[in-house]
């Protein structure tokens, strides 16, 4: 909801561009160093998939959290704190020398990555009026985050290529300089109102225990097999989580997914939507990338070249979508979008 926040509204839109690229850029920027990774760090083939599951299972499985948190203890709060673990774990994965150092850093990326995302967010909404403002702001948002995903997988490649793979983790050391700044300096930092309602933690807890549990089940096939009881086992309790977060989102008072809120079609489909695009887009970021280093014979610089039409193709659409979106409904860019 617009609330005339005092912040200036360039300022704003700065800080909460950088801090998304940054987030955005972390989904894939791994994607194309991981063959380095796993010669430097020691990785077992199978370990290797969790430097990107770490990320996007923390960052996913508490981004409802971290959207409760920003209303009960402000955003310019939650923003700063959330880009302050990220830069930190950042940093620590750039200096890891195992494997499990690593993996670490880059679940604490996800979680402050899923507070500062959601808070980021709902600055832009408080900041700018509905109408054209707001839809150009959010336009810009997307297509910096959409860049910041595309863009990821040829910055990983040319900084593995000619500064080391380490260099994947430490570039987001200026990006969140750079969103930081304009925070400190710019952005409303009014009290959050007096709230009596509570985090739902164990319904993020479950939910993000029991996604963990579902991909862990799915990678270990590789060697256990899919009849194997260790297998079933796993898949067994991911079930058991998840059906207890459906369970507890029922009873709590504050919910972080409230059920009544799938009920309209557009925003469940929606969402069906962002959930295959997301799931597409990132696996192929994985596997391609391996694929064309390790079977193709292609150096790192190329094989994060070859994703360039993507990444123009991706940030063209979301400017035509913005365009579109700002005098016509959503249907108008979502459907032809989708198909």
């Amino acid at each position: 909801m617009y609330r005339n926040s005092a912040g200036r509204p360039g300022v704003v839109l700065a800080a909460a561009a950088a801090a998304q690229f940054a987030v955005a850029l972390d989904m894939s920027v791994v994607n194309v160093a991981l063959p380095a990774i796993r010669t430097a760090l020691g990785f077992a083939p199978l370990d290797l998939s969790w430097v990107v599951h770490a990320y996007a299972l923390t960052f996913g499985g508490f981004l409802l959290l971290g959207g409760r948190a920003c209303d009960l203890y402000g955003r310019r709060r939650m923003f700063v704190l959330g880009l302050t673990v990220f830069g930190l774990c950042s940093l620590a994965g750039g200096l890891a020398r195992d494997s499990w150092q690593l993996i670490a850093a880059r679940a604490g990326q996800g979680l402050g990555a899923a507070a500062a995302a959601p808070a980021a967010l709902a600055l832009l909404t408080t900041t700018f009026p509905e109408g054209p403002p707001r839809v150009r702001a959010l336009g810009v948002w997307s297509a910096v985050n959409a860049a910041g995903g595309a863009l990821g997988v040829l910055a990983g490649g040319l900084l593995t290529e000619y500064a080391g793979w380490r260099w994947v983790m430490l570039v987001n050391l200026p990006v969140v300089a750079a969103a930081l700044g304009p925070a400190l300096a710019g952005m409303p930092g009014g009290r959050p109102p007096v709230q009596r309602e509570r985090l739902d933690a164990p319904g993020a807890a479950l939910a993000t225990g029991g996604v963990g549990l579902l991909v862990l089940g799915v990678v270990r096939t590789d060697t256990l097999g899919w009849g194997s009881p260790v297998t079933w086992a796993t898949l067994a309790a991911a079930a058991v989580l998840l059906a207890a977060f459906v369970i507890a989102e029922t009873r709590v008072t504050s919910p972080l997914l409230r059920p009544g809120l799938l009920r309209s079609r557009w925003v469940a489909g929606a969402n069906v939507l962002v959930f295959l695009a997301a799931a597409g887009q990132f696996a192929a970021f994985y596997f391609v990338s391996l694929y064309m280093q390790q079977v193709l014979g292609m150096g790192a610089a190329a094989t994060g070249t070859a994703f360039l039409p993507f990444s123009l193709g991706l940030v063209a659409g979301t400017v035509v979508a913005t365009r579109i979106t700002a005098s016509r409904t959503p249907r108008a860019s979502l459907v032809p979008g989708a198909l």
